[in-house]
């Protein structure tokens, strides 16, 4: 059964100029994503567009459980497949509270919009 759904949209030049901001992007950076999160989306060529694209999938999420939970407690992860999230802290206990068995994610992007779509389920 389907607990709750959670989509978010975001500019990937905001991203950008949150993350090159010479006073606050590593500040920001270290806030919102993982360490590893951080290494995959450097590897990539278009950096900004994974970095946004997890930006939108932790908005999603929080919306889909309903509460907000902090940055590190979602966790984008890929390894040989999809993009998946991974749990932690508040996150892991709000989806504990809710009986939650299983989180989809779908990331998008675009040149201008990354996009996340999160459905969780008992």
């Amino acid at each position: 059964m389907v607990i709750g759904i959670g989509v978010d949209i975001i500019e990937i030049d905001r991203i950008r100029a949150a993350l090159e901001n010479p006073k606050t992007g590593e500040r920001f950076r270290q806030r919102v994503y993982t360490a590893e999160e951080i290494d995959y989306c450097r590897r990539r060529r278009r950096s900004f567009e994974s970095f946004a694209a997890r930006f939108a999938a932790k908005e999603a999420t929080i919306k889909a459980l309903g509460q907000f939970a902090a940055w590190h407690d979602i966790e984008v992860v890929r390894k040989d497949g999809p993009p998946a999230l991974h749990l932690h802290g508040r996150a892991r206990i709000r989806a504990s509270e809710l009986g939650i068995q299983r989180v989809f994610l779908s990331l998008s992007h675009s040149q201008n919009l990354a996009i996340a779509y999160v459905v969780v389920e008992s």
